[in-house]
C-alpha cells in the first residue's frame, strides 16, 4: 500500500518542500485591481515589447521564472526541474520559455488548474528525493485566450454577465528540499467532473462541481474541516462558480462560507472594473498565490491555506462539436510550521 497516501486522492508529504521564493507579473488591468501592491512586475501594455500576444505571454513566463530563481539566490542551472503549462495549443508559452531557460522541463496541461498541478508534482518530486530545487510556473493572457477559445478581439462580441476575464499574468514559485517555509504538506489530486454545461461563457458553472468534489475529497481523506484552515481559496471560478461551490459543498455536509473565496473574485474590483463575473485563466491563481497569498503566509497573516486551482477542459474543437465542458480541480495545503 502507498505509504504516503491518505484515502482515495490525497498524499501527505513526509518531507514537505519549502516554497523559498515566488515571482509575479501582471498586465495593465490586473495592475489596477485591489492586489496591485503585491505583484513584482506590472506591465504598461499587453504586448510587453513583443510583436504578438502569444510572444508576450511566453516572455512573461520566462521573466517570472528567472525572477523567482534570482530572488532565491540561485541560478537556472541549480534548478533540477521546471513544471509548467498554459492555455495555448501545445503549451507554447511554457515550452518556448523552457527553450530559453534550458531547465529540464515537464510540460503540463490542466487548463486553469495548472498552477496547483505544477505545485503538486513539484512537491511530490522533492518529497520523493528526486530533486533539491524545482520551479512551478504558469501563465495566461486575455488576448491570446480570447483568440483561441472564443472570438478574436476585433470581432467586438457582446460578453454575457457570466463570462470571466482571463487574467494577463504569470506566476512562478521555487520549491526547495530545505527552507524556512511556508511548506506544501498535502496534495489532493482532482477527478474530471462534468455536469453537462456547454456554455463557454459560463466557466464558473462548468468548474464548480470539480472544485466542490476536490474540497470534499480533501476533507474526507485528511479528516480536516473548514475550521482547520485560515483560508480556502479556489483559483478561477469567479463569483458565479464561487457561490455554486459553497452550495455544493454545503449540501454534502460542510460549511465553508466563512473562510472561502476565489482568486478570480479577489484580483479585480468587480464593482468598478469591467470583468463581469471575475477573473480566470492559469495566471489567475498563479499571480494571486505568488503575489498576495505568499506574502500573507510569510508575514504570518495566514498560517494554513488550501489552494485549489480549477480548470475547464475544453477546446475550440470540442465546443464546435457540441461537447460539454469537463472540469478539474487540484488542491494543495500550504502552511507555516511553528
Amino acid at each position: 500500500m502507498a505509504e504516503k497516501k491518505l484515502g482515495l486522492q490525497t498524499v501527505k508529504l513526509k518531507n514537505p518542500p519549502s516554497i523559498i521564493s515566488t515571482s509575479s507579473i501582471v498586465g495593465p488591468k490586473e495592475s489596477e485591481g485591489p492586489l496591485r501592491e503585491y505583484f513584482d512586475i506590472k506591465l504598461e501594455d499587453d504586448l510587453f515589447g513583443e510583436k504578438s500576444w502569444e510572444k508576450a505571454e511566453s516572455k512573461m513566463v520566462r521573466e517570472a521564472v528567472r525572477n523567482a530563481i534570482e530572488k532565491a539566490k540561485l541560478k537556472p542551472q541549480d534548478i533540477d526541474y521546471y513544471f509548467g503549462g498554459d492555455l495555448l495549443n501545445q503549451i507554447i508559452s511554457s515550452s518556448f520559455a523552457a527553450r530559453e531557460l534550458q531547465i529540464p522541463f515537464f510540460g503540463l496541461y490542466g487548463a486553469c488548474s495548472t498552477m496547483t498541478e505544477s505545485l503538486s508534482l513539484g512537491a511530490m518530486n522533492i518529497d520523493g528525493g528526486y530533486s533539491d530545487y524545482v520551479v512551478a510556473a504558469t501563465s495566461s493572457h486575455f488576448c491570446s485566450a480570447e483568440r483561441q477559445f472564443r472570438f478574436p478581439l476585433e470581432h467586438g462580441n457582446q460578453r454575457p454577465p457570466t463570462s470571466q476575464w482571463t487574467v494577463t499574468g504569470s506566476g512562478a514559485a521555487v520549491l526547495a528540499k530545505k527552507g524556512n517555509g511556508p511548506y506544501i504538506t498535502y496534495v489532493t489530486t482532482g477527478r474530471v467532473m462534468d455536469f453537462g454545461i456547454k456554455d463557454a461563457n459560463n466557466m464558473g458553472a462548468a468548474m464548480a462541481p470539480a472544485a466542490a468534489d476536490t474540497i470534499l475529497r480533501h476533507f474526507k481523506d485528511t479528516g480536516f474541516d473548514a475550521k482547520d484552515y485560515d483560508l480556502i481559496i479556489t483559483g478561477d471560478l469567479g463569483k458565479v462558480g464561487r457561490d455554486l461551490t459553497v452550495d455544493l459543498v454545503f449540501k454534502n455536509g460542510y460549511d465553508i462560507s466563512s473562510n472561502f473565496t476565489d482568486c478570480g473574485v479577489e484580483i479585480f474590483d468587480l464593482e468598478n472594473q469591467d470583468v463581469h463575473a471575475g477573473g480566470s485563466g492559469c495566471g489567475c491563481s498563479a499571480v494571486v498565490f505568488c503575489g498576495y497569498l505568499y506574502n500573507q503566509l510569510l508575514n504570518k497573516n495566514l498560517k494554513k491555506v488550501l489552494l485549489i486551482s480549477t480548470g475547464a477542459l475544453l477546446s475550440p474543437t470540442s465546443t464546435m462539436q457540441g461537447e460539454s465542458i469537463p472540469g478539474i480541480a487540484h488542491g494543495v495545503t500550504i502552511e507555516r510550521m511553528g
